[in-house]
């Protein structure tokens, strides 16, 4: 096997760095110089391999959903029945260790926000449909606790992002019983 060129050994570190930064900064708020200053490279280097900021984000979602279905997969492997609520529900358990890192979490709901740039949204949509099937394949469950699965992910989300294990209110524990999450 060919080393790899310098660009593509560059490519995992810059996009690891997207992740980070498009988390904490959004789409909006991250430039390309915040993605190569965190990867310790030249925003020139960085044009070089994406060559607009679109295209760095997506591959910081395409990264993330790699991750996310790495963690479901894992999951699923360590299920205690192969039942498909076991395995669901191992999937879960899993994804929600993975958003313990919030950088994955608030990237897909900074992409979210920008759906209308159609190159994220189209990394979204497949993303989502990665996932989807993923999770029908390997714990052959219904499209109904497919939905639900997917459903209590989103849950999930909002539970993180806003905290609500500390809001000591009926409203909040009614969203967050018998959800684990970090």
């Amino acid at each position: 096997m060919a080393p790899l060129s310098t660009s593509d050994s560059r490519r995992p570190l810059v996009t690891a760095a997207a992740v980070r930064e498009f988390g904490r900064g959004g789409y909006r708020g991250t430039t390309i110089a915040d993605v190569a200053a965190a990867a310790g490279i030249s925003p020139a280097y960085v044009s070089k391999l994406y060559s607009r900021k679109e295209l760095l984000f997506v591959a910081a979602l395409e990264d993330c959903f790699t991750q996310i279905l790495e963690a479901l997969a894992r999951g699923a492997d360590a299920a205690t029945s192969p039942e498909p609520d076991a395995v669901l529900e191992a999937m879960g358990d899993a994804y929600a260790d993975l958003i313990g890192d919030r950088n994955l979490l608030l990237l897909q709901v900074h992409a979210q926000s920008v759906s209308e740039v159609p190159e994220i949204r189209a990394a979204m949509r497949d993303g989502l449909a990665r996932v989807t099937t993923f999770a029908r394949e390997r714990s052959h469950a219904d499209d109904e606790a497919i939905q639900h699965f997917i459903a209590f992910g989103q849950l999930c989300h909002l539970i993180v992002t806003l905290d609500l294990d500390d809001v000591r209110s009926s409203w909040a524990s009614t969203l967050t019983r018998g959800i684990r999450h970090p």
